[in-house]
């Protein structure tokens, strides 16, 4: 659930700061992306080299270099981040957070953050229950922020009792799980196409279309970023996922055709994005055509329609959305299409629409639900157009 989550750790002046070496590793093995933030009193317990070396990321410990005038922007590193964690979180470090000061960069990218914080507080016994550290992490929970409670054990100056952090392993474990409940998907196969269709005319030309599969691709990647299982079956392209998904390769529309039929009945969420062939040569020649005669014809035949037979097939439970690229009477085509397909939703594209249509790295839709309500989307990256069609889709499931 940790890959390739942004994490921020902010380490700050404790003995429990050995500890930090161990939890970059194990976010590290988890797949998590790490940047470490020192604060100065932190770097006389561990060095930046220690954990530049297991994040494999800079360590940040101050604004800027004095020698090189390199700035660490804040805002930016809080804007990058998914998650900042704060591990051991000193008495002075929450003190600051609660009361807002802002005099290193920890503190600074606290307050420029916009994701979830979660702090594991280290210090010692008359420190933990003293009334201000009390009110001040009371102050931090009322901000949202997340706390990792200390354990008991012994404490470095040889009391026994609460203010021990907790192990590395329960910060992960605790991480983990908050990223599992931030996945709405978690349990839910997906079932997408992505791509063209290349249908064989001889052993060297085809029939084809200029469908890059981004926007497929864009979709599988959002749907898995939300936790679904996602199966990606995709034309020819040299897209790749940025998610963990299974990908099939195909090549004509009777291959898609095939693989879809063997993956659906196990899906729960089914979105047909890629440009399937609508024709298909009647006859495939063995050898490569030559060119002698001044006229070449070319007999078709239709191809299978992969969207009205899966719209057949479809449970209840199961969710279908379709995608149709018009060039006229573009929203009267999609309604005729989300009924005729027994479809959930239907993502309009037109190719009257500037930013819209194949190989851009942008879109612009409009999705149909099945009451025939539309919702008009602006022009965006296809990532974020994946990310409105997953919210609709989210809607129903």
């Amino acid at each position: 659930m940790l890959k390739d989550k942004k994490i921020i750790l902010g380490v700050c002046g404790s003995i429990a700061a050995y500890k930090s070496a161990v939890l970059v590793r194990l976010l590290i093995k988890a797949g998590a992306n790490v940047k470490v933030i020192l604060t100065a009193d932190a770097a006389n317990f561990i060095t930046p080299l220690t954990l530049a070396t297991l994040s494999k990321n800079p360590v940040y410990t101050q604004y800027f270099d004095p020698e090189t005038g390199v700035w660490s922007n804040h805002v930016e590193l809080g804007l990058w981040a998914d998650l900042i964690l704060i591990a051991p979180a000193s008495a002075n470090t929450i003190a600051k957070m609660a009361s807002g000061l802002c005099d290193n960069l920890l503190t600074a990218v606290y307050l420029s953050a916009k994701c979830p914080v979660y702090f594991a507080p280290a210090m010692d016994l008359d420190m933990w229950k003293h009334t201000s550290t009390v009110q001040n992490i009371a102050q931090l929970k009322g901000y949202g922020n997340q706390m990792i409670s200390p354990g008991n054990g012994e404490l470095a100056s040889g009391l026994y009792g609460e203010g021990r952090m907790a192990e590395p392993e329960e910060i992960v474990e605790h991480l983990t799980k908050f990223f599992i409940q931030s996945m709405p998907l978690i349990g839910k196969k997906a079932l997408v196409t992505a791509g063209p269709t290349y249908e064989a005319i001889d052993p060297v030309r085809f029939i084809g279309n200029h469908s890059s599969g981004k926007m497929g691709f864009a979709i599988a990647d959002q749907l898995a970023s939300l936790g679904a299982t996602v199966t990606l079956i995709s034309g020819p392209t040299a897209e790749t996922s940025k998610q963990n998904t299974k990908r099939i390769n195909v090549v004509s529309a009777a291959d898609m055709l095939a693989a879809c039929e063997a993956e659906f009945d196990a899906a729960d969420i089914i979105v047909m994005s890629a440009a399937v062939a609508d024709y298909t040569p009647t006859i495939v020649e063995t050898n490569k055509i030559k060119k002698t005669e001044p006229q070449f014809n070319l007999e078709l035949k239709k191809t299978q329609d992969i969207l009205a037979t899966l719209g057949q097939l479809k449970r209840n439970n199961q969710l279908l959305v379709g995608f149709a690229l018009e060039t006229n009477n573009e929203e009267e085509n999609a309604k005729v299409k989300l009924k005729k397909k027994n479809l959930d939703l239907i993502v309009l594209n037109s190719l009257n629409d500037k930013g819209a249509g194949f190989k851009s790295d942008t879109n612009k839709i409009t999705i149909f639900n099945r009451a025939f309500e539309k919702t008009i989307f602006s022009v965006k990256s296809k990532a974020d157009v994946a990310k409105d069609i997953c919210i609709e889709i989210l809607k129903l499931v």
